[in-house]
């Protein structure tokens, strides 16, 4: 049985994720994150790089992988923390359909 995001239980590591989205994470964020990374529906929201360690955007991938990622103009994002921040609020709004209203830094 595959572990579902309950968001009044998992909410708690939003804001784990928020301080350190990047490097280890407790057992608790991994298993969150883990069942974000994969979405059924083949529709998910990654990150593209597009100048190694100075700029990235968002993309879409394809339900065809075949076929090209929809890659986002703007928001141009200048610090990886900041894109995989988006990137989590994106697919926690996907999943639970609640937004964060949160900024990545206050």
């Amino acid at each position: 049985m595959v572990y579902k995001i309950d968001p009044d239980a998992d909410r708690v590591y939003i804001e784990e994720f928020r301080q350190k989205p990047i490097g280890a994470h407790s057992p608790g964020l991994q298993r969150l994150l883990n069942i974000m990374r994969h979405d059924p529906s083949g529709r998910q929201v990654v990150l593209v790089c597009r100048k190694p360690f100075e700029e990235w955007v968002l993309g879409q991938m394809p339900v065809d992988r075949s076929e090209p990622i929809a890659i986002e103009d703007e928001p141009i994002f200048t610090d990886i923390g900041s894109a995989e921040w988006e990137v989590f609020r994106r697919r926690w709004r996907a999943i639970t359909g609640e937004d964060i209203n949160m900024p990545f830094r206050d």
